[in-house]
């Protein structure tokens, strides 16, 4: 019988291609997505649609407002979403506070209460917008949280958080994502929760980049910027 491991999904390419690893990885998923406040619900439409291509069994989504006191471009709709490109010094207007933290600990209760074994997660490390929790030592800093601060842990086997993508580069999870038969076009990544990606806000540049550098043009978003 296949362990269970919880997998956030967002509805986006990493989450999706992590969705993907998990299950090459011989896990049964147990998908954990968000209805955090964020400007658009557009990408839970791309969770959904995810979770029908897979034939998923086991899914939640959980609701937990994060707009109630702003301060990010994704939950705040009188801050505009930056369009000029991504500047590597700096942490943008996106970055949400504490939403990885929140996410995790959600996902940590979820995982002990169905004896999921693992935590699959898409943060990445290489190309990214400069989020604070999507580093490696984040990452270890909250696996040791896991084993600290529940049963689980007290009992030597709280949930591992795997994060396969940590340190590829946008490019690499591209290749992965073709490699284990992502459907990429049903993934959805833009900020600004239009009918069609915006191809100018940092996870639009990003990903577009990324499918052309990896020769898959005619899955970007945008003409070239």
């Amino acid at each position: 019988m296949a362990q269970k491991a919880v997998v956030l999904l967002s509805g986006g390419l990493d989450s999706a291609t992590v969705l993907a690893q998990a299950i090459a990885d011989g896990m049964e998923p147990v998908t954990l997505s968000f209805a955090y406040g964020q400007r658009h619900s557009r990408e839970l439409e791309s969770v959904d649609r995810l979770i029908a291509h897979y034939h998923l069994r086991h899914t939640y989504r959980v609701a937990v407002d994060l707009s109630q006191w702003g301060g990010s471009a994704l939950t705040d709709l009188t801050e505009p979403v930056p369009v000029a490109g991504v500047n590597p010094h700096a942490i943008p207007s996106t970055y949400v506070p504490g939403r990885n933290t929140v996410f995790l600990a959600i996902a940590l209760s979820l995982a002990e209460a169905q004896n999921a074994t693992a935590i699959y997660l898409g943060i990445n490390a290489v190309d990214y917008s400069g989020y604070p929790d999507c580093r490696p030592e984040y990452l270890a800093a909250y696996q040791r949280l896991a084993e600290l601060a529940s049963r689980a842990g007290i009992e030597g086997r709280a949930p591992r958080l795997v994060a396969p993508l940590i340190q590829d580069s946008k490019v690499e999870i591209v290749h992965r994502a073709v490699r284990l038969g992502v459907p990429i076009a049903l993934t959805y990544s833009c900020y600004q929760g239009l009918p069609q990606p915006c191809g100018v806000c940092d996870a639009c540049r990003i990903r577009d980049r990324a499918l052309r550098e990896a020769g898959y043009p005619e899955l970007a978003t945008a003409e070239e910027i």
